[in-house]
């Protein structure tokens, strides 16, 4: 057989260290550090490929390498993709493995591909390398030999729920049947025994699997009997059920579940269906009584506001949460702001702020006003927020420097925001160097950027350091809101709920 790539070139010249540690890549992709991806897009969106490559050959850098191969492979460049991710891959560690196995079989290398994905005995993820293999083999069109890689596995419902999604339409729902009724049955005799960990999530794959096959009745009266029963606890095997009623227009059986112990369940697919079907006023109607009659009606008003939104009644939605938002807890009033600023109604969304009775400003000192300040950068009022923090001297440090910098760039003043945020010590390293590098990036100094972001292995020894020295102290460890997951301006990615606590910034 070839050697996987005949002639081993670097891009850009240099070569890779002899082999990249697995533990950092894991530790890496885990904790979002390094380069952050969303500075990785930046730099490639303004024209900075071959630096992007660099970095992940010096760097070691998953999320430079991710972020240059899906660039290369886009632009047709598959050897040079390979060239990137070769030192990755073949360290089997399953998510590079994969993409190297796709690269290979994209250039028309299956048996090499096969030979990359094979798992090595039992390894550190024996499971997760099935999956990839299992996969590759689809692709190579040996599903037979896929499904028998993944037979040996099939008690990890994660791999039992991939063999479904993996065989659709391959022409082998008959053996894929056998194989998720078979546990489904396991599970039905564990649950008449009283016994503990059942696999329900067999009892909706097997559903599954009868419903793309032409046997939804079945499927209905299956999945049904096991929700009547209560087989499974999971709240999965419930919403299952509602979907499976929903998709074939059943709609008395699905209102007759929404109505009864499995309501919440239920609700949301009765909704959409009703909406899909042009009848937008008749889920409302259902959702207010729910919101009416429920002690906890949070989630179905959070389901409401979602319906008005979609609907275009943006005020209506806003008045059907209103009630919950003194609520620091479980109110919607977090919610309200994101979605008011996503259509612009800034100034809307700082009214409801201002609105707050004393008691929830006290208790909410730190959320409100930073909400109040993103609301004002992000409205074009950055210079009138910078003045309100610079009359506010109680503020950490760290929320003052970062919260600022990100107004002085929302103002245009990169170069302030980019000393500023150079001035800072302590606080979360790499909230700080990420805004930072995003700044730079903005202002064409990509290689100042990458400069300020620790490498893998030195990061990782520093926050081991400081583990310990909060363990020996007793304190937990802050390594950063949302485990160092960030924008482009260093501000936490995917808040968009919880808590009143949780800052915009």
């Amino acid at each position: 057989m070839a050697e996987l790539v005949p002639e081993y070139r670097m891009v850009g010249g240099g070569s890779y260290p002899a082999s990249v540690n697995v533990e950092d890549l894991e530790w890496q992709t885990d904790s979002y550090k390094g380069v952050n991806p969303q500075v990785v897009d930046s730099l490639l969106e303004r024209g900075h490929l071959e630096l992007v490559v660099r970095a992940a050959r010096e760097r070691e850098d998953w999320f430079c390498a991710s972020g240059a191969v899906r660039d290369l492979r886009a632009a047709g460049e598959f050897e040079r993709a390979w060239e990137v991710v070769r030192p990755f891959a073949e360290t089997g560690w399953p998510p590079a493995v994969a993409v190297g196995a796709a690269i290979l079989l994209q250039r028309g290398l299956v048996e090499e591909a096969l030979v990359l994905a094979r798992p090595a005995g039992e390894g550190r993820e024996p499971g997760e390398a099935s999956k990839v293999y299992a996969e590759v083999l689809v692709r190579a069109g040996q599903v037979d030999a896929a499904i028998d890689v993944l037979v040996p596995h099939l008690r990890d419902e994660r791999l039992l729920s991939f063999l479904v999604e993996m065989t659709e339409g391959r022409g082998r729902d008959g053996r894929v049947l056998d194989l998720v009724t078979s546990l489904a049955e396991e599970a039905r005799h564990m649950h008449a025994e009283g016994r503990r960990g059942i696999p329900g999530r067999a009892l909706a794959l097997q559903a599954t699997v009868l419903e793309r096959s032409g046997r939804a009745d079945e499927a209905i009266a299956v999945l049904g009997a096991d929700v009547a029963a209560r087989r499974s606890g999971e709240e999965i095997m419930r919403a299952s059920y509602a979907r499976l009623l929903a998709r074939h227009g059943r709609m008395e059986e699905l209102r007759q579940m929404a109505t009864g112990d499995h309501e919440y369940a239920a609700v949301e697919p009765l909704v959409t269906a009703l909406e899909e079907t042009g009848r937008a006023e008749e889920a409302e109607t259902l959702l207010r009584d729910h919101v009416a009659a429920t002690d906890c009606p949070r989630e179905y008003e959070a389901l409401l506001m979602e319906l008005l939104v979609r609907q275009g009644r943006l005020d209506d939605a806003v008045e059907a949460v209103r009630p919950t938002f003194e609520d620091r807890w479980n109110g919607l009033l977090q919610s309200t702001v994101v979605v008011l600023a996503e259509h612009g109604r800034h100034d809307q969304a700082l009214c409801l702020l201002e609105e707050r009775s004393a008691e929830f400003l006290e208790e909410s000192a730190h959320w409100v006003p930073s909400t109040r300040w993103w609301l004002m950068g992000e409205s074009g009022r950055s210079r009138d927020a910078i003045a309100e923090i610079e009359a506010t001297p109680e503020l950490e440090p760290e929320e003052r420097d970062t919260t600022l910098a990100w107004l002085l760039a929302q103002d245009g003043r990169l170069d302030e925001a980019i000393g500023l945020l150079r001035s800072c010590s302590g606080g979360d390293p790499t909230r700080l160097a990420t805004q930072l590098a995003g700044l730079l990036v903005r202002r064409d100094r990509p290689l100042e950027a990458l400069a300020v972001i620790p490498g893998i292995a030195p990061g990782r020894e520093a926050e081991m350091r400081r583990r310990e020295k909060n363990r020996q102290r007793g304190t937990r460890s802050d390594t950063g809101d949302n485990g160092g997951r960030t924008d482009e301006s260093g501000r936490p990615a995917g808040d968009d709920g919880g808590c009143a606590d949780d800052p915009l910034f």
